[in-house]
């Protein structure tokens, strides 16, 4: 196994576009003429838009394109402006009247970071044309730009996030994972379990732990409105049907759970996707087990590479302090 640039799975090129005063942003991922995909949804407060077209008993075979997006729920009107740019190349489903491009999206929510604004439709057909770059990027960009974990004691306490990426390659085998990281919960190495961003103590030198500190307010007096969420989508050349990745984005959830402590509650919107362009053929247990290791990679990576802004420390704030003592 080797690592790869994620920009080299066939069948994909992503895009960012941001607003740095707003610090809100989007992230497409567009799919040619079209990318079979599947959904697992396991968080209690989600945005999306149009994933009913993912349950295997729907018609559509595949989709366009995927926007992640920060706005909250104000974001998802960003996707018509996928479905705009779309529309102009001459990509969508042919209905005999007019090409419909099919664009899912879903949102996370990051209002409290910067000046109150989301993703509009012009953000998003600029992170389009973006994705004719098909760079690879990661931090404060597209749909982490806002992105915050630990917020269980609310935003004095929070810290900064980002958007995560990691890809890797079995001979032609290739599996990428793209993340927008806006836990509740605290974030956590996959391998070795060292704590690597969330809640602060009041004087911010030192982490809290959210479990621990959710079992003493046991009792439902907190309001944790769905203000979170993480969001992102696993990607292979592999040949899968959307039945297929609905598996295997349900098997990719798993590298949310071995990363970020709590996950998949209420306050939450946890939503992973799986996309397949189908070049190879691999089982699905490979590709559902390959899935989880690179989305828990991919979100080590949002926090590790996040840039502090607006006051609100980083993980690289503690791993600087660890290499100076």
């Amino acid at each position: 196994m080797k690592t790869i640039q994620i920009n080299t799975i066939e069948g994909f090129r992503i895009g960012h576009a941001q607003d740095a005063e707003g610090m809100t942003g989007c992230t497409v991922i567009l799919c040619g003429d079209g990318a079979a995909a599947g959904i697992d949804v396991r968080g209690g407060g989600p945005a999306s838009r149009e994933t009913e077209l993912l349950k295997p008993v729907a018609g559509a075979d595949y989709i366009h394109a995927l926007l992640l997006s920060g706005g909250s729920a104000f974001g998802l009107d960003a996707a018509g402006g996928v479905m705009a740019y779309l529309l102009k190349q001459g990509i969508g489903f042919d209905t005999g009247v007019a090409k419909v491009p099919l664009v899912c999206s879903s949102c996370l929510f990051d209002l409290q970071v910067g000046k109150v604004l989301w993703p509009d439709r012009a953000m998003a057909a600029a992170a389009c044309d973006d994705a004719q770059k098909n760079e690879c990027r990661h931090g404060n960009v597209g749909a982490g730009m806002g992105a915050t974990v630990g917020k269980f004691g609310g935003t004095a306490t929070m810290m900064k996030s980002g958007l995560g990426v990691k890809a890797v390659a079995i001979g032609k085998f290739k599996m990428g994972a793209v993340v927008a990281v806006n836990a509740l919960g605290d974030i956590f190495d996959p391998d070795t379990g060292k704590e690597l961003a969330g809640m602060l103590n009041p004087g911010r030198t030192a982490f809290q732990n959210t479990e621990e500190a959710m079992y003493q307010s046991i009792a439902p007096v907190q309001n944790l409105f769905t203000g979170n969420t993480t969001i992102g989508a696993v990607l292979t050349n592999a040949r899968f049907s959307k039945t297929a990745l609905t598996k295997i984005a349900a098997m990719a959830q798993n590298g949310l759970a071995r990363t970020i402590r709590p996950v998949h509650t209420m306050a939450d919107g946890d939503s992973v996707y799986a996309l397949a362009s189908g070049q190879v053929d691999v089982d699905i247990n490979v590709a559902g087990t390959l899935a989880a290791r690179v989305m828990a990679d991919a979100i080590k990576d949002a926090v590790c590479s996040a840039q502090p802004v607006k006051g609100l420390k980083t993980a690289r704030d503690f791993m600087k302090r660890k290499r100076e003592k």
